[in-house]
């Protein structure tokens, strides 16, 4: 069987999935995005993923030509059509079909584009030993330029420090914002523990609100971590006793180095074990049923 993807309202072949050249997500990164889990049949916090993508379009004035409602029924006929039980779910609303200009209202149709498959991030052995880091030159977008809790078509901004990543030989990269306080990585929110604290950049610092990022926050207190959510620096991620990333695609993930210095002693730490295991114990417990 052919993967199916929902293009405005119909199920087509892969390979029939197109769009124009002169839709404005393409020329312009004009857009949003959503990408979604779905575990043992059941789609993981599902309206809190939905929400963020209507905010997302309120707050650069894009309609969504579906209801809430019918985009989660548009969601499961594709992971249905697709008979997947665990999967990533990327959502696409692009402005649509214009012309070379920028003007945003010559686009009178958003084009509605849903892909249910599988994804992998990060190689399996890393969730046990690892991931090292790098702090790179790019720097977040501030809120006031492009707030990075719009989830844009525009991933620029993050393509170019998972480039410097990529040239340092590591799969991740730590972002700073424009005062130099940490914010965010290209795809994962951060968190570090020092002395049975667990911290995490707030979203004015840059960051994004994640879905995982808040589900990381409600279980933190039952391995009694207090939470915070306050700015810090990259002398704060190098002294930490541990550090994780959480993210839609990465689930939670231990990160063992940053800049050359090793975290603690190394390896992944106690409290990061334990929460990898409560995440996934709920991920594989809750959501809405696809079948």
């Amino acid at each position: 069987m052919g993967q199916k993807v929902y293009l405005n309202g119909e199920l087509v072949e892969r390979e029939e999935a197109k769009v124009s050249v002169w839709d404005h997500g393409f020329l312009y990164g004009d857009g949003i995005f959503e990408g979604i889990r779905a575990y043992n049949g059941r789609i993981f916090r599902f309206k809190q993923h939905i929400d963020r993508l209507y905010d997302s379009a309120k707050a650069i004035m894009l309609d969504i030509p579906l209801t809430k409602k019918e985009m989660e029924e548009a969601i499961i006929k594709t992971i249905q059509a697709n008979e997947l039980e665990d999967c990533y779910i990327r959502l696409v609303i692009s402005r649509g079909i214009g012309d070379l200009g920028l003007n945003p209202e010559a686009c009178p149709n958003p084009n509605v584009i849903i892909i249910a498959s599988d994804i992998e991030l990060y190689p399996a052995k890393f969730y046990e030993e690892g991931l090292e880091l790098v702090t790179v030159p790019t720097r977040r977008n501030i809120p006031e330029a492009l707030n990075p809790r719009i989830k844009s078509l525009n991933y620029l901004n993050n393509i170019l420090a998972k480039m410097e990543a990529n040239r340092a030989g590591v799969l991740e990269a730590v972002m700073l914002n424009n005062e130099g306080y940490v914010a965010e990585c290209t795809g994962d929110n951060i968190f570090i523990i020092k002395d049975d604290t667990l911290v995490t950049p707030p979203v004015h610092a840059g960051a994004l609100k994640g879905i995982k990022r808040e589900v990381v926050l409600e279980l933190a207190p039952e391995f009694g971590l207090e939470v915070k959510e306050e700015l810090f620096t990259r002398h704060d991620l190098y002294i930490a006793d541990e550090c994780f990333l959480s993210g839609t695609a990465a689930e939670v993930i231990p990160v063992v180095k940053i800049d050359d210095r090793d975290i603690a002693d190394g390896t992944p730490g106690d409290y990061t074990w334990d929460l990898i295991e409560a995440f996934r114990e709920k991920a594989n417990s809750e959501g809405l049923s696809i079948y």
